[in-house]
């Protein structure tokens, strides 16, 4: 092959993709819908126990706007919506971001090995993601 019409490595990836079936859903995206949504009602459920944070109640209006806002995630990221899997993928990376950042000052092993654990967990999920966002956004995917 001449140099000048040589294939880059992004675009042999992108040849290979392939755009979701109707109903399709990667599994990566299907745990961020599970992740989402666990969320949300794991808020809701403390909220109505009555479980303070740092010593206060959280407020009401806080919690259920922050549960909303995980519910229509998961809902978007349940029907393969581009803007949930980005939405999330955003929530991830700042998630990563905060925990390695606060991986620096950890008091102790179990703490570090609890925060490494989340780095795993987080870096897997987004980096599955990103396979997932593209075949979202492929432009023959049929329209809904």
């Amino acid at each position: 092959m001449e140099a000048g019409k040589r294939k880059s490595k992004n675009d042999v990836a992108r040849e290979q993709l392939v755009p979701l079936e109707e109903g399709e859903r990667p599994v990566a995206v299907t745990i961020a819908a599970l992740i989402s949504l666990a969320i949300a009602v794991s808020n809701i459920v403390l909220l109505l126990i009555g479980i303070e944070v740092k010593g206060q109640e959280p407020t009401v209006f806080g919690t259920l706007s922050f549960a909303a806002i995980m519910l229509l995630a998961a809902y978007g990221l349940w029907r393969s919506r581009y803007w949930a899997v980005l939405g999330f993928q955003a929530l991830l990376a700042i998630v990563l971001l905060l925990t390695g950042v606060s991986l620096a000052v950890v008091e102790s092993i179990w703490g570090a090995l609890i925060e490494l654990a989340i780095l795993a967990a987080t870096g897997t999920l987004f980096w599955f993601m990103v396979k997932a966002i593209a075949r979202i956004q492929m432009p023959e995917r049929r329209p809904r």
